[in-house]
């Protein structure tokens, strides 16, 4: 049996989940599972993997991303950059014999080997560059949670300047209130990476100044439960190009699965 998984908490509807399992079924793939592990304290990781030798490969959400990185023996360059893991695969050692005495060693055997990658990324770069226009130059960034540090890095990546907006405003991340005509007319990208929005809460839109939006703005999402979220339809109803999260969850998902595979 190969299982993979995601870890976070608390663990609601998941978008992983039904993407591996229908992967799996289309594969053919019947010795596969995906299954939801929701683990409140991370103190808790290790005796997960010790209690299931078939995991194969996790995935990270919230509120984990950065405080599993404690418990890596590697983490892939960007990661480390990022400073965030959402795909972690898991290497298990077999048992070697010795050469010198010929007797099974293993030494390291019930110990797997743990790599951690940032897999958003690729899914959130992949994602924004086809709706990138020439006067995409300033981006504003909604939260500043572990996701954030994903859609940092890519911004710096393509260039394009950011400032991050946040309730708790400290050092050169800014508040709501800071929101006026001016910031937000000179910031054509607006990207929410808040969970404000989220089913249940679908009535509920980050605090800023959407009068201000035009048909030359780009508010895109991480949310995609609801498809559009109520941030997306006031974007909407002033002219601005919108998107939601779905097609970077299915990007990220998909080097998720390239990365466990990987030799």
């Amino acid at each position: 049996m190969k299982k993979f998984g995601l870890i976070g908490y608390p663990l609601g509807h998941s978008f992983s989940e039904k993407y591996f399992t229908e992967k799996f079924e289309k594969l053919d793939l019947a010795a596969h599972e995906y299954k939801l592990y929701p683990l409140q304290n991370l103190s808790d990781f290790p005796a997960l993997l010790k209690d299931d030798k078939d995991i194969c490969g996790l995935n990270v959400t919230i509120p984990h991303k950065i405080g599993i990185m404690y418990y890596l023996d590697e983490i892939d360059p960007v990661a480390k950059e990022v400073d965030a893991v959402n795909c972690i695969k898991v290497t298990h050692h077999h048992a070697v014999r010795s050469l010198f005495s010929g007797e099974l060693c293993t030494m390291n055997a019930h110990k797997p080997k743990l790599k951690g990658y940032n897999t958003d990324v690729y899914g959130f770069e992949q994602s924004l560059k086809p709706m990138l226009k020439s006067y995409h130059k300033k981006a504003l960034v909604l939260g500043n949670g572990g996701a954030a540090r994903a859609v940092k890095y890519v911004l710096e990546k393509l260039k394009i300047d950011y400032t991050f907006v946040s309730r708790k405003p400290y050092g050169n991340i800014i508040s709501y209130q800071d929101l006026g005509k001016e910031l937000v007319k000179e910031h054509k990208i607006i990207i929410n990476t808040s969970p404000v929005g989220t089913y249940p809460n679908t009535e509920e839109a980050p605090a800023i100044p959407y009068d201000f939006i035009d048909d030359k703005h780009l508010l895109y999402d991480l949310i995609y439960n609801p498809e559009e979220t109520a941030f997306l339809k006031k974007g909407k109803e002033k002219g601005a190009q919108i998107k939601n999260g779905y097609e970077m969850l299915e990007l990220q998902a998909e080097k998720s699965w390239e990365i466990w595979n990987s030799k």
